[in-house]
């Protein structure tokens, strides 16, 4: 028999699962204080439950768990960790610090579908998604090494293309007797899965996150093919429709790159697109990656771009690139390891 991993469960479906067993729901809640505030790794920790019970958990259900296979740490503060999960599959999440704040980047899918032409991991496809338990164990793990304030899924994966791991991922994250994060604190990124953006809106409440990365149409769809099926009109119309709670704002995330979209006529048009869509702008300067041929731009039209949407009034801030040592951009350390690993199978070593 398959044992039942209870790191799938959100609290009110572990309260279903506990009372199908026939015992008190109250229960539920002990449990997954032990969990998630104190990171219990077996039944027999649970010392206020009881040992009949623990013993009978013990045998039906499970309680899972990831440990980093790497951790690389970057001057800077910046730790990558690379997860290897039971199938064999890695992903990654990387903590950042900022200003007396770590805030954590973690995956929800085994590669990713949506193609995006400047992303690294879009050229690994999509292996599968990740289930809720191998996300919130990415910060349990994180966690045991190092405070985390806030969660982003901004690692490898669309997290809308996985709302069935992810949504009970984000409950339990911001759960009083789970992670206890505020919701102001967890945010979930999308490329522009538009109708996803609304089932998410109905399942939980969390801070939204959209690539933007171009101010037409033309351009989006050459580098982000999901703007195909949901142009631009469509995709800020989800914006716009997207429950928010009161003096939240949806970040736009605009991936710059050089003689692309960094002119100042993108800087002007996307004032336009988002003049009534409460929203803030994170302008990021490309990652050079290996085997793709978008470059940075440069200093001079960063410096610009920032100004103009700061002239007109727009919330914007210019992410520094961190980690640069240390492989950070999503998808380099698991690329370079599995490069690696293919090299040594290929000239017969192992070790």
């Amino acid at each position: 028999m398959q044992k039942t991993d209870i790191k799938n469960l959100t609290l009110q479906g572990l309260e279903s699962y506990i009372s199908g067993l026939g015992k008190e729901r109250f229960r539920a809640k002990q449990i997954f204080k032990w969990l998630y505030q104190m990171d219990a790794g077996s039944f027999e920790e649970m010392t206020n439950v009881s040992k009949e019970f623990r013993s009978m958990l013990g045998e039906i259900a499970q309680i899972s768990n990831l440990t980093p296979e790497v951790v690389e740490a970057s001057e800077d503060g910046t730790r990558k960790y690379l997860f290897r999960l039971s199938d064999g599959s890695a992903v990654e999440s990387v903590l950042i610090p900022d200003e007396g704040r770590n805030t954590l980047c973690i995956s929800s899918q085994v590669g990713c579908a949506m193609g995006c032409a400047f992303c690294l991991t879009g050229s690994f496809g999509l292996s599968r998604n990740l289930t809720t338990a191998e996300i919130v164990n990415q910060v349990c793990a994180v966690k045991r090494d190092q405070p985390v304030n806030n969660i982003v899924f901004m690692g490898m994966g669309e997290p809308l293309a996985n709302l069935k791991g992810v949504i009970p991922a984000v409950q339990i994250l911001t759960d009083p007797d789970g992670f206890q994060f505020s919701t102001r604190k967890v945010t979930v990124s999308t490329s522009g899965l538009v109708p996803e953006m609304a089932e998410l809106g109905r399942g939980c409440t969390v801070n939204l996150a959209v690539s933007l990365n171009a101010t037409t149409d033309e351009v989006r769809s050459r580098i982000m093919p999901v703007n195909r099926t949901y142009p631009l009109a469509q995709l800020l119309a989800a914006c716009k429709a997207f429950p928010l709670p009161s003096r939240r704002w949806i970040t736009m995330e605009y991936v710059m790159i050089r003689d692309l979209n960094d002119s100042l006529e993108d800087a002007k048009r996307l004032v336009r697109l988002i003049s009534n869509i409460p929203s803030k702008v994170n302008l990021i300067p490309f990652n050079e990656h290996e085997g793709c041929d978008f470059k940075c731009p440069t200093q001079e039209s960063i410096d610009r771009f920032h100004k103009y949407l700061l002239d007109k009034n727009v919330t914007v801030i210019t992410r520094s690139s961190r980690g640069s040592d240390i492989s950070a951009a999503c998808g380099q350390l698991k690329g370079r390891l599995d490069q690696e690993d293919g090299e040594r199978r290929n000239c017969g070593c192992e070790g």
